[in-house]
């Protein structure tokens, strides 16, 4: 096959991979490898998708941020997936400072799963906190959706 043959192949394949979802330029680089693409025709087909505005990092990034805070999802998880896949650190910091109200969403998530009222013992607001943390909410997120104040002097009953 020539080169100009596999560039039209790589290309058919990224455009049938976005079509079904949006990619980050990283992450549609190895699906595209995965399928037996010379990486520098990879790297090609994404320079030039990503020129004509077809892959573009910041608007996935701003789409996978606003899903996943949706689904209650903190920053913290939220980060870590966005470098799995591969983006820029400058493109999350700016997709995560675009995104929710971390705070109030922290204060939701714990509503929604533990119910209205807030935690009155320093073991129930432990337990809140894990559930918070696990959900990828940063320490001061978590404090303020439990109200763990330390100066409060709550003890356990």
């Amino acid at each position: 096959m020539t080169p100009l043959g596999a560039g039209a192949a790589a290309r058919t394949v990224a455009v049938a991979l976005l079509a079904r979802r949006d990619f980050a330029s990283g992450e549609l680089r190895e699906r595209l490898c995965s399928r037996g693409i010379d990486p520098a025709t990879a790297a090609a087909v994404i320079a030039e998708l990503s020129a004509a505005g077809v892959l573009n990092d910041e608007r996935y990034a701003q789409n996978y941020v606003a899903y996943h805070a949706g689904r209650g999802q903190g920053p913290v998880r939220i980060r870590a997936e966005l470098r799995r896949h591969g983006l820029a650190a400058a493109v999350i910091e700016l997709a995560l400072g675009g995104g929710a109200d971390w705070r109030a969403l922290a204060g939701k998530v714990r509503r929604a799963r533990f119910g209205p009222r807030p935690p009155v013992s320093w073991t129930e607001k432990a337990r809140q906190a894990r559930f918070l943390q696990y959900r990828g909410f940063s320490s001061d997120h978590i404090r303020a959706a439990t109200g763990a104040d330390p100066e409060t002097g709550l003890t356990d009953p």
